[in-house]
């Protein structure tokens, strides 16, 4: 399955811890996880990780080594091929 994890750094020196994290190799996706994409707003307010895993619990405790810096969100997500399938009633 598919997840869309949502970042921005907490106020005070979350962005500072973030970016040094983030640069010793600390954003690696964890064993288990594929990073699809990763992205980063220019006005550095906010980023975006695809992933893909059968096993969200791995991404839940990624998610713990990070929440003291950043206010994270987590969305399963299908694409539109995936929706198209299904019509309304």
């Amino acid at each position: 399955m598919k997840t869309m994890v949502t970042w921005s750094a907490k106020s005070g020196e979350g962005f500072k811890e973030a970016v040094s994290r983030f640069i010793s190799g600390k954003a690696a996706a964890p064993k288990g996880v594929t990073m699809l994409g990763r992205w980063h707003s220019v006005d550095l307010s906010i980023g975006f990780t695809l992933y893909e895993t059968d096993d969200v619990t791995r991404l839940y405790a990624f998610s713990t080594c990070w929440a003291d810096i950043l206010d994270i969100k987590n969305y399963i997500v299908i694409d539109d091929s995936e929706a198209g399938r299904f019509s309304p009633p």
